[in-house]
């Protein structure tokens, strides 16, 4: 079955919303978002509800797993360089219950409310998953560069840490600020992390020269905006690096273009705003 035509939740393993408080974040916390064009430390996720998504999340490193059929995209190694590896997916919602329910996690979609200004519509999903001591980078980039065939800018990403993260696992980096910058060219999500450097000026190169590295328990999420630059270096540890990515719109955002948005998604018309069986709306029961 193609969960993306179910637009509620299928299973327990999240609370329901009336217990839970529809405005999670502090007033703190949101400026912080908005001075810094990220916010982390967030907990979404239990150490139950951690292990209940990695149970289904090891069951896609098999390539020939029921539902591949459905993903938007399906990398095994997305990595450019031979001797490490970074697996990435799109399209986890529509294959397994636990992750289609974390789009309607009360607590995720409180926070995406407050950070948005405005009820959040899911845009799709992403897993990054680094192996023990051969993880390979994200590189250095922004969100809507990727994400143009969509307008206005109203985009917000969740990066969610399955595996406890920091410095030495590969956790994620952010340059504060940056959120600031104007739209930067694409210069690629893998290999080389310090490719986004041939585009940036003086200043810009200089913020990146001091980032912020997040160390971040499983299940406590981070929040960035759409123009925030950010990358993950490489996993020498021997732990794994597990992480589920949550991108979301406000309500409203529209298609800028009249070819599919995703891959084997149909095209939404250009202006028209994004919605239907693939972009559901989220909120409370």
């Amino acid at each position: 079955m193609d969960l993306s035509t179910v637009h509620r939740p299928i299973g327990g393993l999240f609370p329901p919303a009336d217990g839970v408080s529809p405005a999670p974040l502090s007033a703190n916390q949101v400026d912080a978002f908005g001075r810094q064009g990220f916010l982390a430390g967030v907990p979404l996720l239990t150490g139950e509800q951690c292990d209940a998504l990695c149970r289904e999340l090891d069951e896609f490193f098999d390539p020939v797993h029921a539902g591949r059929e459905l993903w938007y995209e399906y990398h095994t190694n997305e990595s450019t360089t031979p001797d490490t590896a970074l697996f990435h997916a799109l399209g986890a919602w529509r294959l397994r219950e636990g992750f289609h329910d974390l789009l309607w996690n009360p607590l995720l979609v409180g926070a995406a409310r407050q950070l948005l200004g405005a009820p959040p519509r899911f845009w799709h999903d992403q897993l990054f998953c680094k192996p023990a001591h051969h993880g390979g980078v994200v590189a250095w980039h922004q969100d809507y560069s990727y994400w143009t065939r969509t307008k206005p800018m109203r985009h917000l990403t969740i990066w969610i840490p399955l595996d406890d993260c920091d410095a030495d696992n590969g956790t994620i980096q952010y340059v504060p600020g940056s959120h600031n910058w104007e739209l930067l060219p694409v210069t690629g999500l893998a290999g080389d992390m310090q490719a986004i450097r041939g585009v940036l000026t003086a200043e810009q190169y200089a913020a990146l020269e001091a980032p912020v590295s997040v160390v971040a328990p499983r299940g406590h999420a981070a929040f960035h905006a759409p123009l925030t630059v950010h990358g993950s270096p490489a996993n020498k540890s021997d732990r794994p690096r597990r992480v589920v990515v949550v991108n979301l719109v406000a309500d409203g955002v529209a298609s800028d273009s009249d070819e599919p948005l995703l891959e084997g998604v149909p095209a939404v018309p250009k202006g028209q705003p994004l919605g239907g069986q693939f972009f559901p709306l989220l909120g409370r029961r």
